[in-house]
């Protein structure tokens, strides 16, 4: 009887014959070694240290963002929640619920805000926020010239920067006397500051280099 089971099947094998390893496990049960170009560490979720860090590096920019004054805070790219929750920070004076507020705006932060594009706009340069400022200082001197002086100012500008449009400009002053004498929104007042962005910090930088001395952020700024 052996020698015809023998005969059937075949000769029996060993329990280490390799032939007789795989045998009758479904292809997808077995081991497949992972290789090199398989493993990423993106994979992995991020260690309880590796979080804490994050925590930590989101908090000293909160810190930072309620540091700064109103003049370089309206440059950050911030949704209204949380520049509500900066200014809120700016004014509390205790020292506790100061230190609850920042931790407050964090935690929003962490779940709302572009973190990397805050963190290149408060880390910029001194010089590039200082330069920036005087720039702004110019233009709004500017502007004040053009609202009382007229086409005297306007004749000035013109001659330092040519490519400035000094129809639309004209019209924009006549606009903007329009909307203080009735009280109207200052939509043209704004709109000369954006004229005189676009030609000042497209153009040559020796007037606003000469006004950086004197060009210290502050909470008065109202383009």
């Amino acid at each position: 009887m052996r020698e015809f089971i023998t005969a059937i099947s075949g000769p029996v094998q060993k329990d280490g014959d390799p032939r007789m390893r795989d045998l009758g496990k479904p292809d997808r049960l077995r081991y497949r070694p992972m290789q090199n170009d398989e493993f990423n560490d993106d994979d992995l979720p991020p260690s309880r240290s590796q979080r804490r860090r994050d925590a930590w590096d989101v908090l000293e920019l909160a810190e930072k963002l309620v540091a700064m004054p109103a003049s370089q805070l309206k440059e950050v790219p911030l949704d209204e929640t949380i520049f509500d929750a900066v200014k809120m920070a700016q004014k509390i004076t205790s020292h506790i619920a100061h230190k609850r507020q920042v931790h407050y705006l964090a935690k929003l932060m962490r779940k709302q805000a572009d973190l990397e594009a805050i963190r290149v706009s408060v880390d910029k340069p001194l010089e590039v926020r200082r330069r920036e400022t005087a720039e702004m200082h110019l233009m709004e001197r500017w502007r004040e010239r053009l609202l009382n002086e007229g086409d005297d100012a306007v004749g000035e500008l013109v001659a330092q920067y040519p490519d400035t449009d000094r129809h639309r400009l004209r019209q924009l002053i006549r606009q903007a006397a329009v909307e203080k004498r009735e009280n109207r929104p200052p939509s043209a007042y704004r709109a000369i500051f954006q004229v005189l962005k676009a030609q000042i910090q497209g153009g040559t930088a020796s007037e606003v280099e000469a006004t950086e001395v004197d060009a210290e952020p502050g909470d008065d700024d109202n383009p």
